[in-house]
């Protein structure tokens, strides 16, 4: 039996591969019905992020190991093997377990020390987990990386300041606007990262923040919260125009603000400026459309 850990992150492929190779949370149970199906495969975790996809596996050492579990990535999304090579690494035994203790701990993440990727990992293990098999050393390789994450978080520095993504989105937004106090915001999804970003700009007193998401419910929970406006998505299109700064982290498979819309705004707009912060792998915002104005 081994232990393994491939994938591809921030570090290693763009973002035109990284969205192509996601697991929405609607079809990871289907993935890894398929992924178990396989019969080197005794168990596995997905973990599927915005800036990482990562497989951690016991399987049975066979001829061909690494090329069977590559031929099923690409298969499953739809890959050119190529592709993904170039961009995928591969850890065995020990070094699977300390890859994964580096995630789980922030030390591997676009953000160095960022809060989230523990809860990610917590998450992505208790899914998978859920109705699919699970042998006891992949079970005793994630419980021992929650350990030594929280040991990392208790005993240094790393997570003294509180540093995110959606921290720095709103750093970003700070820079190019003067104050805040005069722009309005446009915040589509509702998930954990859109809930941190909401949070700072409410500390630094935007003056009109609105949430559109899939489901009014969960946004109209955190609208309350930071006192913002909710819209349904189908929105987005009449109301883009009002927005200085558009933050978008759905899981959405598909881009939810075309270029259309875009050079919609912008027209109303006179051309007055705005920004597009696009943290959702895959991409919330048209290629196209980021690239107008």
């Amino acid at each position: 039996m081994t232990l393994l850990a491939l994938g591809i992150n921030h570090k290693t492929a763009p973002v035109a591969l990284r969205e192509r190779v996601t697991f929405s949370p609607e079809t990871l149970d289907k993935a890894l019905e398929s992924l178990l199906a396989q019969p080197m495969v005794q168990g596995g975790v997905v973990l599927s992020t915005c800036n990482r996809t990562e497989l951690y596996l016991s399987v049975e050492e066979q001829d061909n190991l690494q090329e069977a579990l590559i031929r099923w990535l690409c298969n499953y999304h739809g890959l050119n093997e190529e592709d993904l090579r170039k961009s995928l690494y591969w850890h065995q035994d020990n070094d699977a377990v300390s890859h994964l203790m580096r995630v789980a701990s922030g030390l591997d993440s676009l953000v160095l020390g960022e809060p989230q990727i523990l809860g990610q990992v917590k998450k992505a293990f208790a899914d998978s987990s859920r109705g699919h098999l699970n042998v006891s050393e992949l079970e005793r390789m994630f419980q021992k990386s929650f350990s030594v994450a929280k040991r990392v978080r208790t005993e240094t520095d790393i997570g003294a300041s509180a540093v995110s993504v959606a921290f720095a989105a709103c750093t970003l937004a700070r820079q190019i606007f003067e104050s805040l106090s005069s722009v309005t915001v446009l915040l589509v999804g509702a998930g954990e990262t859109i809930e941190l970003v909401a949070r700072h700009l409410r500390e630094h007193h935007v003056r009109k923040m609105v949430i559109a998401n899939r489901t009014r419910e969960r946004a109209q929970a955190l609208a309350e919260e930071v006192g913002a406006e909710v819209i349904a998505l189908s929105d987005i299109d009449e109301r883009l125009k009002e927005a200085d700064i558009i933050i978008s982290s759905t899981a959405s498979p598909l881009p939810i603000i075309g270029k259309g819309m875009v050079e919609r705004a912008l027209k109303a707009r006179r051309n007055q400026p705005m920004l597009l912060v696009d943290i959702a792998v895959p991409r919330d915002v048209e290629t196209r459309g980021r690239q107008t104005g």
